[in-house]
């Protein structure tokens, strides 16, 4: 499993947070996407698989961008959670983020 724990929460315009009734970030997230992705070498190619199950965090990417909703992917499979998908979509934000730009020339 990814490890660390840590709470991934969107960076907003000028570092500003919205905040709640509660004083708390409007965003804040309860999970972190290392609590549903996991990593296994033999399973999938050892790409980023939801759960340990054989379903890959890229699948859940190509359904959403093909449009389906986030209830047809729950219906097609029924073994997912709506947090899974979108642990998905914190993952693959987390791997943007890190992502290296190239200066201009």
């Amino acid at each position: 499993m990814l490890g660390g724990g840590r709470v991934l929460s969107p960076r907003m315009d000028r570092g500003e947070r919205q905040l709640t009734a509660q004083n708390e970030p409007a965003y804040a997230s309860p999970m972190s996407y290392a609590d549903r992705i996991t990593i296994e070498p033999g399973k999938r190619g050892g790409k980023p698989c939801i759960r340990g199950l054989r379903i890959t965090v890229y699948d859940v990417l190509e359904y959403l961008a093909s449009g389906m909703t986030e209830d047809e992917i729950l219906q097609q499979f029924p073994d997912l959670e709506r947090e899974d998908i979108r642990a998905c979509l914190e993952f693959a934000a987390d791997r943007e983020r890190k992502l290296m730009s190239i200066p201009p020339e």
